[in-house]
């Protein structure tokens, strides 16, 4: 039985588009550019006779067990949770630095404040991720960074329940065509980047693995200096059993790797 879920495609526009983030001093206020519900197939990893590689689909999962309880109400929990993650990443992928910027948790539920990203995208375009590089480092670091191999790699783990909705998603970059590419303004409310969105392609391979649960995370490639293809990915509106009513809550951290 073929897996389906529905995700939001970006749409070509001749004129530039861009997503407003706390917009109006709100928290969690989002303005959107158009977006283009599609529904997809699914291949699930849990199944499948070949586990993804980072190397060659830029997204892998793996069994990592937390020792950390994330509903401490105060940030405590970071400094190990920072350790495990730069363990996970000097292990798998060999990293000789790790520097973790900055952890987010969504919940699928509409008050929340920051919820699942429902649009098929990837987190920097080169110039995005230029500068984000400059705004951790400061501008003569970065450039020693620049000069070596360096990659944003964003670290997904479910938290408190198993995955029953809203699984995070990812296109196989081999499906990917350049011209599938849309790249998108990010205003915060004290900064700009720039994002790169997706457009609907039938060729798309997507992958995700069901049920996923918090002793596993999904970690994949945003940008790499060096070539490797950054993944499209997104919240992907399914239910893997509707007699469950666990809501889908998670955290997605986002690192800077530099490697040998």
């Amino acid at each position: 039985m073929t897996q389906t879920a529905t995700v939001n495609y970006h749409v070509h526009k001749p004129e530039r588009q861009a997503f407003e983030l706390d917009a109006g001093g709100i928290v969690g206020n989002l303005i959107a550019p158009e977006l283009a519900p599609t529904e997809v197939k699914l291949r699930d990893a849990r199944r499948s006779a070949t586990d993804p590689s980072f190397e060659d689909d830029a997204v892998a999962f793996s069994f990592v067990p937390t020792a950390v309880s994330f509903a401490q109400d105060d940030d405590a929990w970071q400094a190990e949770y920072d350790a495990e993650l730069t363990s996970l990443l000097t292990t798998k992928l060999d990293a000789q630095e790790v520097i973790i910027f900055d952890h987010t948790i969504r919940v699928d539920d509409p008050d929340a404040a920051r919820k699942p990203a429902r649009n098929v995208h990837s987190d920097y375009s080169p110039d995005g991720a230029e500068q984000r590089l400059i705004d951790i480092l400061g501008a003569d670091t970065a450039a020693k960074w620049s000069a070596g191999h360096y990659a944003f790699i964003n670290i997904w783990r479910p938290i408190e329940a198993a995955i029953n909705s809203a699984p995070l998603g990812f296109i196989l970059p081999s499906s990917v065509a350049p011209e599938d590419w849309i790249l998108l303004d990010l205003i915060y409310p004290d900064r700009k980047g720039q994002i790169m969105g997706l457009a609907a392609n039938p060729n798309h391979q997507w992958i995700y693995m069901s049920k996923m649960t918090p002793d596993e995370v999904a970690y994949f490639n945003i940008f790499d200096n060096q070539g490797r293809p950054s993944i499209g990915h997104s919240a992907l509106d399914m239910v893997e059993d509707p007699n469950v009513m666990t809501i889908r809550k998670s955290i997605e951290s986002r690192t800077l790797v530099r490697f040998a």
